[in-house]
């Protein structure tokens, strides 16, 4: 069998390598929340309390839909049912679709959604916030 720069490929590509699961507190979810970086690999290995779902650009699926199904897989596959919350930056129609669409699953998983109800207000800015206490 020819091992060939064509053949090394492996059937799955994955962004997280092999290895026990890593458990934090608080993750933001890398490169505003884009399914080419994320999948469920990572929420089966990178498990928190908190997520941080940023992204307001549907023309660059961000979030993506991708992403937050990969959640939903990844967390069903954790031994534990531990809560989980996702904290939204921005009101998107993406999140919002999700949200509605599988709310009968993240109660299941034990899955809760910020939503963005403060805002910050600094100088001639505002901003939606979430205050968060560990």
């Amino acid at each position: 069998i020819s091992k060939g720069p064509g053949n090394s490929k492996s059937a799955k590509s994955t962004t997280m390598p092999p290895g026990p699961p890593v458990y934090l507190d608080l993750v933001y979810i890398p490169n505003h929340s884009n399914s080419k970086n994320v999948d469920v690999e990572f929420f089966k290995r990178v498990r928190s309390s908190y997520y941080v779902v940023s992204g307001n650009d549907s023309a660059a699926e961000e979030p993506s839909r991708a992403v937050l199904d990969s959640l939903l897989e990844g967390k069903a596959q954790w031994e534990s049912n531990m809560q989980v919350t996702l904290i939204p930056t921005h009101d998107s129609e993406v999140m919002r679709e999700w949200y509605q669409e599988t709310h009968e699953k993240q109660q299941d998983l034990n899955i809760m959604v910020l939503a963005s109800s403060s805002t910050v207000v600094m100088q001639d800015e505002s901003f939606p916030a979430c205050k968060i206490e560990l």
